[in-house]
């Protein structure tokens, strides 16, 4: 390996020990493992090392090839102490900087979206429903003043033709009144034995089979 590899090497190391420690800071901001069961933890933490460790082969493997030096690990050591001394403090201001910018806007997106779409549309929604149901009590109204006033009229129309057909009755022969009695007879007859005849299929339509 020549001198300008292994200085690459160094550099990109010591730049992976940085990140290192950015991406360990991002972790165990968003982790919140007090609130996190066992088990997640260490699901997350094994993924997140696992993650780690191959991003720092695929950055090796393209400087040199993924060759192994003693070298790599202090430079890698040095490039997180170096974060940790120089850069941490700023980047988690930086970090909860972002965080708090990105709720803010969240937050303002949510306000606008409610208040523009949201609102209005559920607005709209309930007053389509309150017209319907306006229409629907108003309909109701009327269908009921109008079949009042039907059946009223009715009732005055019929009173005096009751009392014709009553007249007329009266003044029919007997024969045509014994008559008019055996054809209602039997037709009351022929209207009963319909009814007892399906009386009787749906008795046995909810009769249980045994």
């Amino acid at each position: 390996m020549t001198l300008s590899t292994q200085f690459l090497t160094m550099l990109s190391m010591i730049g992976m020990g940085s990140l290192f420690g950015v991406m360990l800071d991002t972790y165990q901001r968003f982790l919140n493992r007090p609130n996190r069961k066992s088990w997640i933890v260490f699901l997350n933490d094994l993924l997140f090392w696992v993650i780690q460790a191959l991003i720092i082969f695929y950055i090796l493997f393209l400087v040199n090839n993924g060759e192994l030096r003693f070298y790599i690990f202090v430079a890698l050591l040095c490039g997180f102490a170096a974060y940790q001394s120089l850069f941490k403090g700023f980047y988690l201001r930086l970090l909860e900087m972002i965080i708090n910018t990105v709720i803010a806007i969240y937050g303002f997106m949510k306000r606008t979206f409610q208040l523009l779409i949201y609102k209005p549309v559920v607005g709209l929604i309930q007053l389509v429903i309150s017209i319907i149901i306006l229409l629907g009590r108003g309909l109701y109204s009327l269908v009921k003043f109008v079949l009042k006033v039907v059946f009223f009229i009715l009732k005055i129309i019929w009173v005096p033709i009751e009392k014709i057909i009553v007249i007329i009755w009266k003044l029919l022969p007997k024969g045509i009144k014994k008559y008019v009695e055996k054809l209602y007879n039997k037709t009351a007859g022929i209207f009963m034995e319909i009814k007892n005849y399906l009386v009787m299929l749906i008795k046995k339509w909810k009769k249980p089979k045994e």
